[in-house]
């Protein structure tokens, strides 16, 4: 594994000589993927032969690109390789409920983060503004799944946008990690 990727120029034909070593093994999605992230973000902060990762790019707190990629099928079907966290406190009573809204969206509520893996930014982007709107009350799981299909259609078939899947619509949060109660 290779960490800490510096010096990455867009008019280079080679990224970097551990990254294109990596990359020669990748193909298909995952592949374009790691390269618009890099012409996004720069450089990515580790690459193993399985995984690319960014740290604190963007508004993210976390982006992986795993080699490995799971078939899912909401709202349509599409490989989940794509995962990226955020800081957020979600209340342990929404856990069932983000469940049974997308099986890609990820609580963890030792660290206090949230994460949404799918094949796109936008779609990961949208996972995390419904999961907001359902722990806030904004809207119910069906009514999420059901606007996450409609708005989702849209993207992948006539290419329109959405505030959803272009930004957060919530403030950012810190501080959120829930160590639990000590017993002993």
């Amino acid at each position: 594994m290779y960490t800490g990727l510096t010096g990455y120029h867009p008019q280079h034909f080679r990224i970097h000589p551990v990254l294109d070593q990596i990359l020669e093994r990748w193909t298909g999605e995952q592949k374009e993927t790691v390269h618009l992230l890099i012409n996004k973000f720069g450089l990515p902060n580790e690459a193993s032969w399985t995984k690319i990762i960014w740290y604190n790019n963007g508004p993210w707190k976390r982006t992986i690109v795993h080699l490995d990629a799971v078939p899912h099928n909401f709202p349509t079907p599409h490989l989940d390789y794509l995962e990226q966290t955020i800081d957020y406190k979600v209340p342990v009573q929404f856990f069932d409920e983000l469940a049974q809204f997308d099986g890609s969206l990820y609580p963890d509520r030792t660290a206090g983060e949230a994460t949404a893996k799918c094949d796109q930014e936008a779609a990961n982007f949208m996972a995390l503004n419904l999961m907001h709107d359902i722990v806030t009350g904004r809207r119910s799981v069906e009514d999420a799944r059901r606007f996450a299909t409609e708005i989702e259609k849209g993207l992948r078939l006539k290419g329109q946008s959405s505030p959803y899947f272009e930004r957060f619509l919530f403030p950012k949060q810190s501080h959120t990690s829930d160590p639990d109660v000590r017993y002993f």
